[in-house]
């Protein structure tokens, strides 16, 4: 059994896989010289939607920016309300108010951390119905109550749309993230469940979304050499889709290999004194984060540093009460205090047993010592 002060070898909570299959397809494109965007994402475009099993998927420069192109090509501008969750990564809420709408914050649920749907139905009551939309996330790899939300969103007329950024391959009821919602969005920064290095996409089976999508992140160009509205350069490089095509390939058994540790982790920690996350029957986690919750969080986190074990804190602070948000009036009770709560532990692709029994020795030490 490790001593108090012993080290283990170093646990990254995050570790990118990627091999020659990737760099062999990179190489391939840089001696083709067609390094933009062209045949190489739209057949990233193709195969992404057929996973997601949606008509159509766009793809885009970065999570945020497919948040953003989504949220407009639904109508979503000036003086309009969306209802989302504050405990996500702060482009959650940008995405709103970069179309100029105003991000409007319900409260989330204590064991799944996503929005609370009740709280959502509560929000628009108090403001007599005048809202917009609803961005659900699904955070840390686990679906929100995509069903009850749903209900929601068709009772009020309402948009609805997944930030998916997390759960790439996470399903509710069957069916895939990204797929239930007006549309869905997801990112492929390096430390998500696949990566394109940077890069996004939206998808979604209306059409028109699809087609306004395209339209604004490629500089509100139509089908032709006309610019029919002002937009952006969100557009995906053939470079990043080469690696995005092969990391698709990859993702099932990167999720299978998530899940497998996630679950002997949980059996490890069986007997302490933390939170393990959840996973509601309809839905399939991808853990993204192995996220748990202590009140010891600030020590255990410490403790796990000591040994050489990577732990990250998905969020300290909720989105409405950053300084960018400080005119936003909102009470998050529950948000705000899983924020001093919340612990993210490695359960990547590349962790062993010997780490994962390392991870849960040392939180079995740190919490349950009373």
């Amino acid at each position: 059994m490790a001593t108090e002060n012993e080290q283990v070898q170093s646990v990254s909570i995050a570790d990118p896989e990627l091999d020659s299959r990737e760099s062999g397809r990179v190489a391939e494109i840089i001696e083709s010289g067609r390094l933009a965007s062209g045949e190489t994402v739209t057949n990233f475009e193709r195969t992404f939607a057929d996973f997601c099993g949606t008509d159509r998927a766009v793809a885009t420069s970065n999570g945020t920016t497919a948040l953003h192109a989504a949220l407009r090509a639904l109508g979503i501008g000036d003086g309009d309300r969306v209802i989302t969750t504050p405990l996500s990564f702060v482009a959650s809420a940008n995405a709103i108010r970069l179309c100029g709408a105003e991000p409007v914050f319900a409260d989330i649920d204590p064991e799944t951390y996503n929005l609370d749907p009740h709280a959502v139905e509560a929000t628009i009551r108090d403001l007599d119905g005048n809202v917009d939309g609803i961005l659900a996330v699904h955070l840390y790899g686990l679906p929100a109550a995509m069903n009850h939300l749903q209900e929601i969103a068709n009772e009020h007329d309402l948009v609805l749309v997944e930030d998916a950024a997390q759960a790439h391959g996470a399903r509710h009821s069957g069916r895939h993230v990204g797929s239930i919602g007006d549309a869905g969005c997801f990112s492929f920064y390096p430390t998500k469940n696949m990566t394109t290095g940077e890069g996004g996409a939206v998808v979604t089976d209306r059409d028109d979304v699809a087609e306004r999508v395209a339209q604004f992140i490629n500089h509100g160009r139509d089908g032709s050499h006309h610019h029919v509205e002002v937009g952006h350069n969100f557009r995906m490089t053939n470079v990043a889709a080469a690696i995005g095509l092969v990391q698709l390939e990859k993702l099932p058994s990167f999720n299978r290999a998530r899940r497998a540790n996630a679950a002997k982790l949980t059996d490890l920690l069986e007997d302490t004194a933390v939170i393990p996350p959840v996973e509601p029957t309809e839905r399939r986690h991808v853990y993204h984060q192995y996220t748990i919750r202590t009140q010891n969080r600030d020590e255990l986190q410490e403790a796990l540093s000591a040994a050489g074990i990577d732990t990250g804190v998905y969020y300290p602070t909720p989105i409405h009460e950053q300084p960018a948000y400080a005119d936003v009036d909102t009470a998050a009770p529950v948000a705000e205090r899983a924020t001093d709560e919340v612990l993210s532990l490695p359960v990547h692709p590349n962790c062993t047993d010997s780490d994962l029994e390392a991870i849960a020795r040392i939180i079995t030490r740190h919490t349950n010592h009373d």
